[in-house]
């Protein structure tokens, strides 16, 4: 008898995998409510850190007496501040990304890092960008494992489809939210406009940027035999080629440069990018690149 999933966009073994896995940021830059990333200063947790001089107007509530019993002298405890961090996930639903499977490679990894963030305690925020209305739809934030119904649901009705370029869509996410934590961005980055302003949006305001590149097959290494008229699919914009081994070597290079770029945007903001292939299971990218790369660690 076969089991129901749970949902469509991940199988039930991947959505157990990702369930088991937390979020693994990089700079630990998190709001002040509580989860599972841990802030570098005091606070007021149950995680006991270290011990300071107590000075007048502290909280006596801190006090260590055990040690003022034994030494005279009052001693502060501290904490280790358990703080929740904001995980915003961006989709780029644009009609680019409606080829060869794309769009719903890229819901089916914002669905796993949603549970990933909700088992984590983040506060887990979703921005697709184009669909059905011009600015994007957006869900969240909410937090804990009942957050999963309402990710599912969002992300298996989302809108595809639209002219949004994918840097303007994440701008409109971060009108919409705010707080320090990881952005997940998820797109072709196939855009005409100017990626590194969002970029160092998200970086001036805390959010460490996860980018995952997806190309299908044809894109990441095509074959070109005739000669034939490409036509963006966002803007209508045609050229004519003429098919040769000149032609696809810039190509391949030019994808390769952007890759590389994409690469340093990220890594120069304490962020993480990786270029996949939209035929590529989310089970693989999950544990192949996400696990084994330092993304995501198993949960304790």
């Amino acid at each position: 008898m076969e089991t129901t999933r749970v949902t469509t966009l991940l199988s039930n073994k991947d959505l157990a995998f990702a369930e088991r896995m937390r979020l693994n940021p990089i700079r630990r830059l998190t709001n002040k409510l509580r989860g599972e990333h841990l802030a570098g200063r005091g606070g007021s947790s149950i995680t006991f850190s270290d011990y300071r001089d107590y000075v007048p107007g502290d909280d006596t509530r801190f006090v260590d007496w055990n040690i003022f019993a034994r030494l005279r002298r009052p001693y502060l405890k501290l904490y280790a501040e358990e703080e929740r961090a904001l995980l915003l996930i961006v989709v780029d639903a644009s009609e680019s990304m409606k080829f060869d499977g794309k769009v719903d490679l890229a819901l089916s990894l914002a669905a796993a890092f949603g549970v990933m963030g909700l088992r984590g305690e983040e506060r887990v925020a979703v921005h697709v960008s184009g669909g059905k209305s011009l600015g994007g739809e957006s869900v969240g934030p909410f937090s804990g494992r009942g957050g999963s119904r309402r990710l599912f649901h969002f992300l298996e009705n989302a809108g595809k489809g639209g002219a949004i370029s994918f840097d303007t869509g994440v701008l409109d996410a971060l009108k919409r939210y705010s707080g320090k934590g990881m952005a997940v961005l998820l797109s072709d980055f196939l855009t005409f406009g100017d990626i590194a302003k969002p970029m160092n949006a998200l970086f001036s305001i805390g959010l460490e940027p996860f980018a995952i590149q997806i190309l299908s097959p044809g894109e990441y290494d095509p074959e070109l035999v005739d000669d034939f008229r490409l036509v963006d699919s966002e803007t209508s914009a045609a050229v004519d080629v003429t098919a040769g081994g000149d032609i696809l070597d810039i190509y391949r290079e030019h994808r390769a440069h952007l890759a590389d770029e994409l690469d340093d945007m990220c890594r120069n903001r304490s962020g993480r990018f990786a270029s996949i292939i939209s035929d590529t299971t989310p089970r693989n990218v999950m544990s192949d690149i996400l696990l084994r790369g330092g993304w995501i660690k198993a949960a304790k």
